[in-house]
């Protein structure tokens, strides 16, 4: 009997040199790993072929998410160093954000980053989130991109080359603390294909935050409280994908983060409607989703809440047979590894 409520049940053996430093040169030749829920075949194929497996009618969501350089160094007064890396905007000054080493800075201190920008601990919340007032001189955004670094995984140990490796090319909307990385091997011309395909390409808002790369540590998982991300779904959006439901045509979630988003407003009833707010929602099996039929998804880390909602979706088994499979057959891990189609 599988307890799905136990953290080891979602376990698994991965050597380290698995686990992808650097995205690949061109971004639709990783690999893909392509699992059919019935006939639960494995087939192997390079993801720009992922054309191969979608149809006219489909909806394909994106999620249009833009990551800020949200990895930022300053300075006390004593000259100690201190890492500061942006979560989740409050307001027009004040951030929610993972201060390091946190010990390091009492209420009321200010780091200084340089000339144009520093910040001063306000506040304190649970999980090490902490509350920072920033003063700065001139628009936030333009400084940030100047001083901030791409706030890349701690299992990446290799300098990124290119910050916009690590966004998606359809990125718009500014405000992600780590990328929907299932969206990284798409193209434009990938993308321009499968519309000519007749596949219909939707684009809602997840903004990624801290529950992302905050691993889950409760034995039991029902005890793991998600950190809550900004969403977005319009009403043109909620339209289109309440008439491809009623014609049975499938709807196709670009990442985990579009599923959370799409399930997230079902839960508010279906047909979906226009909604904006903060989502926590947390999927881990056994889930019946309401809107999902296929999933575009990287592989994830042990005991993370995110192999838990793909174990939901594709089933446990079927999962663990999966990263089973990928490990043997020396598939790329994580953010910048390979991807699977889950149909």
């Amino acid at each position: 009997m599988i307890n799905y409520k136990s953290l080891s049940t979602y376990d698994y053996h991965l050597p380290e040199n698995l686990i992808a430093q650097t995205p690949l040169e061109k971004r639709d030749e990783s690999r893909l790993l392509v699992f059919n829920r019935k006939t639960k075949e494995i087939e192997q194929a390079v993801f720009k072929d992922i054309t191969k497996y979608l149809k006219k009618g489909d909806v394909l969501v994106i999620n249009n998410t833009r990551v800020l350089p949200a990895r930022i160094i300053g300075h006390k007064d004593t000259g100690a160093s201190i890492e500061i890396l942006l979560l989740k905007r409050i307001n027009l000054t004040d951030w929610e954000v993972l201060l390091k080493p946190a010990k390091r800075v009492k209420m009321g201190g200010t780091i200084v980053v340089n000339t144009e920008l520093s910040c001063t601990l306000i506040g304190e919340k649970d999980d090490g989130v902490r509350v920072v007032h920033f003063n700065f001189n001139g628009v936030f955004e333009d400084i940030l991109n100047r001083v901030g670094s791409m706030p890349l995984p701690p299992y990446i140990h290799q300098k990124l080359k290119d910050k916009e490796r690590y966004q998606t090319v359809y990125n718009k909307v500014l405000g992600s603390a780590a990328a929907p990385t299932a969206g990284l091997h798409f193209t434009n011309e990938l993308l321009d294909k499968i519309k000519g395909m007749g596949v219909e390409v939707l684009e809602i808002t997840l903004d990624v935050g801290l529950g992302t790369f905050r691993p889950c540590k409760e034995d039991d998982i029902t005890k793991h409280i998600m950190h809550s991300e900004h969403y977005s779904v319009s009403q043109e959006v909620a339209d289109k994908i309440n008439k491809a439901k009623i014609e049975n045509r499938r709807v196709i979630a670009v990442g985990t983060t579009c599923v959370r988003t799409l399930e997230a407003v079902a839960q508010k009833g279906v047909p979906l409607t226009a909604d904006s707010g903060e989502t926590d929602i947390f999927i881990y099996p056994p889930y019946n989703f309401k809107i999902v039929d296929a999933l575009i998804t990287n592989f994830h880390l042990p005991k993370s809440t995110l192999i838990m909602l793909v174990s939901a979706f594709t089933g446990y088994q079927n999962t663990m047979n999966i990263y089973e499979f990928a490990v043997e057959n020396q598939y790329r891990f994580f953010s910048f590894g390979d991807a699977m189609f889950i149909e």
